[in-house]
């Protein structure tokens, strides 16, 4: 299938090309419009650019394979997509193929020596590959060949040595298929990108209030009296954010940054879609902006509470709703106990913030009568993750704020369909109503011990007890932590499995035998059914249900929908005489969509609402009728200790973020302008006079050297850039700084790494000659 000439290759990284610009201070305008439509026609040309963005978000359309940000119910606008969506679709629709010539030509050996950049900019994967134990290239394989290997493997094995990763990009009908083909071999290892992410929000929230999930609408944004933004930066991860950010601003709302990083989408969005966006000044959207320490977000809102119990004393009646707290909660003479008094001292140390500060803020939450806190990955990945959330939790239910319009809690998911992966059943400790609702629609039995998560796998591996490794999308050996334990433990699974669009890290880092099979993207048409084109669903961080179908002809004519995969690899393990039909339901969707009503509450009806204009919500009891599902009935106050950061004299605490040019662990180019730093990802974001006060200066290039429990771990040459973050805090881009986080450094209870969590030093690089030549990066103006 010919598409015409190819775009041309990328070179790799060069760190010594770092340029160092002065951080913006505003988010998106023009230049977000130009950048978008230069990277998109790059990729994929004109037509097949205008294709797919004009369909991007859209109803009819499909859902973007960037973020989880929801859509507007009402008129949706032409240009229903920003500038890292237009990146992400533009990574998918790519000219650029990578096949049997490639994999001829390139070792493993050489391969292992890229940048995930260099990698992940080769192209689609355009026919399955394989590599055995021994061989040093992968090699072309048939479809019936690599289906049989898997199956051969699998039966080989026992059930609990096989472990089934997942990616949020995976749609609805895919994980329910591929959390059953799991369960009827006999195992829950189901780790997904939410154990990274936010398995700390869920494991927080359903002891709280009922449900793992936020409760809050896009309406209630626009409509909300006071939003905190914490622990998060729309401007680059969730952009569509802003637009709806904007609108509470609009209408005479109020928002609260906080976050560790000046981060520009916080200070002021130009809407490029409105005049004042494109030749005005913008919109400025934090009206404070709380520059917090890292992992200081527990004590702010432990004296936010403190504050507003102290002012309904002061005034009876006005700040906290008695009347909702007494109906509908538990806890709260003991939280109310607790929060009585305050160690001012304490509070300000651990936070970085005046009292002043945080006395203001809490002025505005006491004259506010409808607040949501939004959090993301800077409040998820800490130690003490899971108490923080349930401390904002306390919080919104001292003063009523669920089910009520402009009100509640706002995990804002990072990766589309994420959520909706979970409600499907992609979960390693899955509830007993849903194994038994599979059991009886099924007819199998399911496991009902709990597999691993991410890090367990992770454990598994070193232990060499993973026969079977079957990664359904993303990029496990990037995305978790601990990346030198992890890949050492990957290379010894039997057979690893990458179910994927394009190259990655993971594919590297293999079994002694692997298998690389190239699948469909969301832009993608998937007509090769009997019935003609089917459609897939998606869940956003919203709880909204929608369809998403795409309309693009596919790079390669090889190329197999996940569904279809997963179900040939079930009739490759079981064989014909399995009770699930799995040939109907990789046939027709629907026949997936009927299952999935039978067995999840909330779905009936499934493939009649998903065809209708703007899908449907799930039921979300403290949104729909202020009531909370917990196990008393009742949204729980709980009383958590104070804790904080506090790293060993010479050192700070180090964060993971991303680049504005990247989506998890896909790059889109080198460019993370709004924080001003180019064509280079190996620098750590330090305060000047941190610089000082250690002894360094400003792009000196150092071993960074993270501790954890009396062990070490290292990353060498990555370069000093004086920023602007928080005292005592420094930031490296994720995931060139997972090695420095140790596997056992994770937050209790979700057991997620501690990505946010680092206790870091600098160490002058003396490994080669080249740091001892004088630098070729250079400071621009602003």
């Amino acid at each position: 299938m010919k598409f015409g000439k190819q775009p041309a290759p990328v070179a790799d990284i060069n760190e010594d090309n770092l340029v160092v610009h002065k951080p913006k201070t505003e988010a998106a305008g023009v230049k977000a419009v130009m950048v978008a439509l230069e990277r998109a026609v790059a990729q994929a040309g004109v037509a097949r650019t205008a294709q797919s963005l004009l369909r991007l978000n859209q109803r009819g359309g499909f859902d973007c394979p960037g973020c989880a940000w929801p859509e507007s119910d009402k008129k949706r606008k032409a240009a229903e997509f920003c500038e890292n969506g237009a990146k992400a679709v533009a990574e998918e629709n790519t000219l650029r193929t990578v096949g049997a010539e490639f994999w001829a030509k390139h070792s493993i050996a050489e391969l292992s020596t890229k940048t995930e950049y260099w990698l992940g900019n080769q192209g689609r994967l355009s026919e399955p590959v394989v590599i055995r134990e021994g061989e040093t290239h992968y090699s072309p394989i048939s479809w019936a060949d690599a289906f049989e290997l898997i199956g051969e493997h699998i039966r080989a094995s026992t059930p609990d040595r096989c472990v089934f990763y997942t990616s949020g990009r995976t749609a609805n009908e895919t994980a329910f298929m591929y959390q059953l083909f799991a369960r009827s071999l006999g195992t829950n290892n189901l780790p997904d990108c939410s154990n990274m992410c936010h398995e700390s929000s869920g494991s927080a929230l359903n002891p709280t209030i009922g449900i793992g999930k936020g409760t809050v609408s896009l309406d209630d944004i626009h409509d909300a009296e006071l939003i905190f933004v914490v622990g998060q930066n729309p401007g680059t991860n969730h952009p569509r954010m802003l637009s709806a950010l904007k609108e509470c601003k609009d209408k005479g709302g109020k928002v609260v940054a906080v976050n560790p990083l000046p981060e520009a989408g916080l200070f002021n969005f130009k809407d490029p879609q409105t005049v004042s966006g494109v030749v005005g000044g913008g919109t400025p959207l934090a009206d404070e902006y709380l520059q917090i320490k890292v992992g200081g977000d527990l004590a702010l809102f432990q004296a936010l509470g403190h504050l507003l119990l102290e002012a309904e004393e002061a005034n009876p009646g006005t700040v906290v709703d008695h009347s909702f707290i007494a109906a509908q909660t538990d806890g709260f003479d003991a939280y109310r106990e607790a929060r009585a008094t305050l160690d001012w001292d304490e509070t300000e140390h651990a936070t970085g913030l005046t009292r002043e500060q945080i006395e203001t803020v809490a002025g505005m939450l006491i004259k506010s009568k409808a607040s949501i806190f939004c959090w993301a990955l800077g409040v998820t990945q800490q130690p003490h993750s899971v108490d923080t959330i349930k401390e904002m939790v306390n919080v919104l239910l001292l003063q009523g704020n669920f089910g009520k319009p402009g009100a509640g809690a706002c995990p804002v998911r990072g990766h589309s369909n994420v959520q909706g992966d979970r409600t499907m059943g992609i979960w390693e400790k899955p509830k007993e109503w849903l194994l038994t609702a599979l059991d009886t629609e099924f007819g199998i039995t399911s496991p009902r011990h709990h597999g691993y998560d991410a890090v367990e796998s992770m454990e598994a591996f070193e232990r060499d007890e993973v026969d079977v490794f079957v990664s359904m999308g993303g990029n496990f050996s990037l995305a978790c932590s601990d990346t030198e334990v992890l890949e050492a433990g990957m290379q010894r699974i039997g057979l690893t499995v990458h179910i994927s669009t394009k190259p990655n890290r993971s594919h590297i880092v293999h079994g002694r035998t692997s298998l690389i099979l190239p699948t469909l993207g969301r832009t993608d048409k998937d007509d090769k059914h009997p019935k003609g084109a089917q459609f897939l669903s998606v869940e956003d961080s919203m709880s909204v249900v929608h369809s998403t179908q795409g309309r693009l002809t596919p790079v390669s004519e090889h190329l197999l929908a996940e569904p279809v995969i997963v179900a040939r690899m079930a009739e490759a393990t079981f064989g014909p005489d399995h009770p699930v039909d799995w040939k109907a339901m990789a046939e027709d969707y629907d026949v997936i969509r009927d299952h999935i009503a039978r067995v999840l509450p909330g779905f009936e009806d499934f493939n009649a609402r998903v065809r209708t204009k703007n899908g449907f919500v799930l039921p979300n009891p403290p949104r729909d009728t202020r009531s909370f599902a917990t196990d008393i009935g009742r949204g729980r106050f709980t009383v958590s200790p104070l804790e904080y950061l506090t790293p060993p004299k010479g050192h700070l605490v180090l964060q993971t973020i991303r680049s504005h040019d990247q989506y998890n662990t896909t790059y889109y180019g080198l460019d993370d302008r709004y924080r001003g730093i180019s064509d280079g990802r190996r620098v750590i974001l330090i305060h000047p006079e941190d610089l000082t006060e250690l002894g360094f200066n400003d792009r000196d290039l150092v071993d960074v050297v993270s501790t954890f429990g009396g062990v070490d771990r290292r990353a060498d040459k990555f370069r000093l850039v004086a920023y602007p973050t928080a005292k005592g805090c420094a930031a490296a881009y994720f995931p060139e700084a997972n090695a420095l986080v140790h596997k056992e450094n994770v937050a209790r209870e979700s057991n997620t790494p501690g990505f946010k969590a680092m206790f870091v030093r600098f160490e002058p690089h003396t490994g080669d000659a080249a740091a001892a030549e004088e630098p070729a990066f250079q400071t621009a103006g602003a």
